[in-house]
């Protein structure tokens, strides 16, 4: 059955003869609006306006919302806090080539089970392949080929082989949709446990490794001649990226969170002055872009991936304006 005709099985029945018709027809379903509840669908000669879900709605349905927005949230702090050093190294793509390769891992996953009978964890294969292409284009590379040059063959890589790959699993297309561009529906519980056990090992790995990891990343020579294992520092730090980028990707899909990791903490080294304020502002940007971004597509019916990415974006031109502007002021 086509989609026009189940809708038309759903529609309420025609008004009453002499009624004024003042409504709008709506625009073609998404699927997040799906979650903003169902669709009023007009009688025939009638056009209906749907009015966008308010608080109520909101309210209403927060058991249903709760995982997405505390997952974008907590993922988005995160991402926040380990892109500081990810900007410090200039390896900010490496992000967008760790997420890909994460939606790889995915749709390998998918095809596995479905053309092999191989049962595969969609999260493992995530993470193998995020884990082996930061490591690869994580670490600072020796002899002739430059990190940037890695970066872009793997990227170019994962993507095509995303695509060949997914082509083959039609059955599980809207997954990998989902993935690579962000969802509102498919925050399980497992996915909001595996990104909170993941976040709080990356404070943890910054707690403990935080000046190291600074040291390193402006200095490595100097790091090593005070004694600093740079190398496992380094290796350390992008595996707990790795990881936390794989289980993210799963949740919340691939755009959003790269912008998660390099907007909101590319702001805040642009304007700040101290390490401790910089992390602060960056998890502070995170947070808000991750839960804010999903307050903003429920109330405007909007793609939830974009709409995060999209709230990174207009934080860290906020920051920026706001710290030229003071820049300013005290020059006066």
């Amino acid at each position: 059955m086509k989609q026009d005709e189940f809708d038309a099985l759903l529609a309420p029945a025609s008004p009453a003869a002499g009624a004024t018709a003042v409504e709008a027809q709506p625009a073609a379903p998404q699927p997040e609006r799906a979650l903003a509840g169902a669709a009023q669908h007009p009688a025939p000669g009638a056009v209906e306006l749907r009015p966008a879900p308010g608080w109520d709605e909101l309210v209403a349905g927060w058991p249903l919302y709760r995982d997405p927005v505390a997952c974008a949230v907590i993922a988005g702090a995160a991402l926040g806090a380990l892109g500081v050093f990810v900007v410090l190294r200039r390896a900010v793509f490496v992000t967008a080539t760790s997420s890909q390769a994460a939606g790889l891992g995915v749709a390998l996953a998918f095809y596995l089970q479905i053309h092999h009978g191989l049962e595969l964890s969609p999260a493992l294969g995530a993470l193998s392949l995020s884990a082996l292409a930061t490591l690869l284009v994580g670490a600072r590379p020796s002899g002739r080929i430059s990190r940037e040059t890695l970066v872009g063959a793997a990227f170019i890589t994962t993507s095509a082989l995303a695509v060949l790959v997914g082509d083959r699993i039609a059955q599980e297309a809207h997954d990998i949709s989902a993935v690579l561009f962000g969802t509102a529906v498919l925050v399980r519980p497992l996915d909001l446990w595996l990104v909170s056990g993941c976040s709080v090992l990356a404070f943890v790995l910054l707690y403990a490794l935080g000046p190291a990891l600074t040291f390193g990343g402006v200095d490595p020579e100097g790091a090593r001649v005070q004694g600093v294992p740079v190398r496992r520092v380094e290796l350390g730090f992008w595996l707990v990226f790795a990881l936390l980028v794989s289980v993210s990707t799963r949740a919340l899909g691939a755009l959003p969170v790269f912008a998660l990791a390099v907007l909101p903490a590319a702001a805040a080294v642009a304007v700040g002055h101290r390490l401790g304020t910089v992390l602060a502002l960056a998890v502070l940007g995170g947070a808000a872009s991750g839960g804010g971004g999903y307050l903003f597509a429920f109330f405007r019916e909007l793609p939830v991936g974009g709409s995060q990415a999209s709230c990174a974006a207009v934080f860290a031109l906020l920051v920026y304006v706001t710290a030229r502007l003071r820049a300013r002021l005290r020059q006066r």
